[in-house]
C-alpha cells in the first residue's frame, strides 16, 4: 500500500504491506489525515519513531470482529494500553507504562491507506458531519482536556499563547467558559479567524507585556513560548503545557517555586465532547484548513506544512464514491496538483 515512512528520514513508499488487525482490533481504510505540529516534532526526531506517522483521521471499518461497526466512519483515539497495569486499572489508560501511541511511540499511524486500532478506542461519527471537520476531533479533544485538568471560571482571565491550529481551537473551548481570553499569534492572518468569531486577539509584538492572567495556554509549538507564558501568569496562576519539542528547555523553577506557579502538562483529551461541538457549531474549524493533498504528495505536503505561516494541511487518500470525493487516480478539484 501507499503510505508515509519516516526512519531517520521521512520518504512516500509504495510497498507497505497492509496491516493485518490483532485480536479486538480493526481495520480501517484511512480517508483524510491531518498533519499536525507532533507529526513535524516526529520528522525532525521526536521520540525516536520509526514506522508510518499521523494520528489525527477519520477513516472507514473494513474489518472488525463486530460486523455492526464494519461500513462505520471512524476516529480514534491514540493510546493503545496494556489494560492490565496499576495505571490501566486505575483509570489512568492514557500514561500506561507498556501503551503504544498511534503514528507517535511504537505503532503505525495514519498517513497510509489503510491502519489498524483497537476497537476500543474507536468512535463512530455521524454521517452529517463534514468529512474534513471529523480529522479534527482528535486535536478538538486535547483542547477539552485543558478544562478537565484546570477549572477555569468566569472571572479568570486567560491568554492562549500560539495562533496555529491547536491554539486557534483551544481559544474556542475555553470562551466557552465564559472567561475574558486573549489568544496571542505572530501570524496575522491566522489571529483574523478568531476576530470574526469575536475572540479578542493581539499579535506578540504588540502584546503589552505588564498584562498578567490567571490561565495561560502554551501552545506556541515554540520553546521560546514557555519564556513568554512563564511572563505573563499570575503569581498563584496556572501555564498548561501544551506544545512538545525535541529540544530540552531550560526552565527557572525557582520563579515558580518562589511566585507559586502550576504547571500543567497537557495531551490527550476526551473525545465525545469534541465530537458534540463540532456538530452543534459551537467550535470552528473549516477556516483553519490550508491545502489538501492528496496521499501521493505527501512530501510535498510536509514540506508546506513545514512553513511558519500555513495552517492545517489534510493528507486525501484513496475514498469511496459515496463519500462524495476522488476516485483512485482521481484527484480533488482543489487538491494541490
Amino acid at each position: 500500500m501507499l503510505g508515509l515512512y519516516y526512519d531517520g528520514g521521512l520518504e512516500l513508499r509504495r510497498d507497505l504491506p497492509v496491516p493485518e488487525p490483532g485480536p479486538g482490533e480493526a481495520l480501517i481504510k484511512v480517508m483524510a489525515a491531518g498533519i499536525c505540529n507532533t507529526d513535524k516534532e516526529i520528522a525532525r526526531g521526536y521520540m525516536d519513531f520509526k514506522g508510518i506517522p499521523g494520528h489525527e483521521f477519520v477513516g472507514v471499518v473494513t474489518a472488525a470482529d463486530d460486523p455492526d461497526l464494519v461500513g462505520k466512519r471512524v476516529v480514534g483515539e491514540i493510546n493503545c494500553p496494556c489494560g492490565i497495569c496499576y495505571l490501566c486499572l486505575g483509570g489512568k489508560e492514557n500514561h500506561c507504562r507498556e501503551r503504544n501511541t498511534l503514528g507517535i511511540s511504537g505503532r503505525d499511524g495514519a498517513f497510509a491507506e489503510y491502519m489498524t486500532l483497537p476497537v476500543s478506542n474507536l468512535h463512530v461519527v455521524p454521517d452529517t458531519m463534514p468529512l474534513y471537520s471529523a480529522v479534527f476531533v482528535e486535536p478538538l479533544a486535547a483542547c477539552f482536556r485543558i478544562t478537565e485538568q484546570v477549572h477555569i471560571s468566569p472571572s479568570h482571565r486567560v491568554a492562549v499563547l500560539g495562533a496555529g491550529k491547536l491554539g486557534l481551537m483551544a481559544a474556542q473551548v475555553i470562551r466557552l467558559n465564559g472567561c475574558a481570553v486573549l489568544a496571542v499569534g505572530r501570524h496575522a492572518h491566522k489571529l483574523k479567524i478568531l476576530d470574526r468569531l469575536g475572540i479578542k486577539t493581539v499579535m506578540e509584538k504588540d502584546l503589552d507585556i505588564r498584562e498578567r492572567f490567571d490561565v495561560v495556554i502554551e501552545s506556541s509549538g515554540s520553546p521560546d513560548g514557555f519564556n513568554l507564558a512563564r511572563s505573563l501568569v499570575e503569581p498563584g496562576g496556572t501555564i498548561v503545557q501544551k506544545s512538545t519539542f525535541v529540544e530540552p528547555l531550560s526552565v527557572d523553577i525557582s520563579s515558580l517555586v518562589v511566585d507559586e506557579i502550576r504547571v500543567v502538562g497537557s495531551r490527550c483529551g476526551p473525545f465525545e465532547p469534541a465530537i458534540r461541538a463540532l456538530m452543534r457549531g459551537l467550535v470552528h474549524v473549516q477556516e483553519l484548513i490550508d491545502r489538501r493533498f492528496p496521499l501521493e504528495m505527501g512530501m510535498q505536503a510536509f514540506e508546506y506544512a513545514m512553513r511558519d505561516e500555513a495552517l492545517k494541511v489534510i493528507l486525501e487518500m484513496k475514498t469511496y464514491p459515496a463519500e462524495g470525493l476522488r476516485q483512485p487516480g482521481e484527484l480533488a478539484e482543489d487538491s494541490i496538483i
